[in-house]
């Protein structure tokens, strides 16, 4: 991808688009690209984009520039997840049963920063609400270069409940390798909920 993208052609030429099979192969590729070695399959994929299906609508979105797949949400609809040992469910601004999840976003380094994340997830927010979730729950990445994972959710209105160590550890026992850490990933989450209604 040319490292020559301007933002205003950035804005000209983005479409954002449901998720389907056919494009499976790229966000994997982009996946492990940005969060490292083994973050994703297209079988896990598969499953994920399930879970974001509720009342015929999907949550999850990829982010196209020139037909090339330059980043992704996935999101989980409310009901369709549970919490678990890195959830703080008591804390909470909503019931679970209304706590959608946003389990996964990347966008290509060469075109960070231009506001593509953030069009992901007012995309799935949209259908997110339309399926009934009050609110969404992520874990964001603490240790992200100039921690922009929880800057781009806190620019979005999300509040920190919690700050879990070693979040992401136990996939490294499943083939992970963490950009930052290597085959053993000592990573934090910053617990964080993003209200859709007040």
């Amino acid at each position: 991808m040319p490292s020559s993208i301007h933002s205003h052609a950035i804005q000209d030429s983005l479409a954002i688009y449901p998720i389907n099979p056919t494009d499976f192969a790229a966000v994997v590729t982009l996946a492990n690209h940005v969060h490292g070695n083994g973050y994703l399959t297209e079988t896990a994929l598969a499953d994920m984009l399930q879970q974001g299906i509720k009342q015929q609508l999907a949550a999850c979105f990829l982010a196209k520039i020139a037909q090339r797949v330059v980043g992704y949400r996935i999101s989980f609809a409310a009901g369709q997840w549970q919490p678990d040992e890195w959830c703080s469910p008591l804390a909470w601004p909503v019931r679970v049963e209304d706590m959608a999840y946003f389990k996964s976003v990347a966008v290509h380094p060469v075109v960070q920063g231009q506001g593509i994340g953030q069009a992901l997830l007012q995309h799935s927010i949209q259908v997110l609400q339309q399926q009934g979730a009050k609110a969404g729950l992520a874990h964001l990445w603490c240790e992200s270069p100039h921690n922009s994972a929880v800057r781009y959710f806190s620019k979005a209105g999300g509040q920190l409940i919690n700050r879990h160590e070693n979040r992401w550890q136990h996939l490294s026992a499943q083939g992970y390798h963490c950009p930052r850490c290597g085959k053993v990933c000592c990573c934090s989450a910053a617990e964080m909920v993003l209200q859709f209604t007040q």
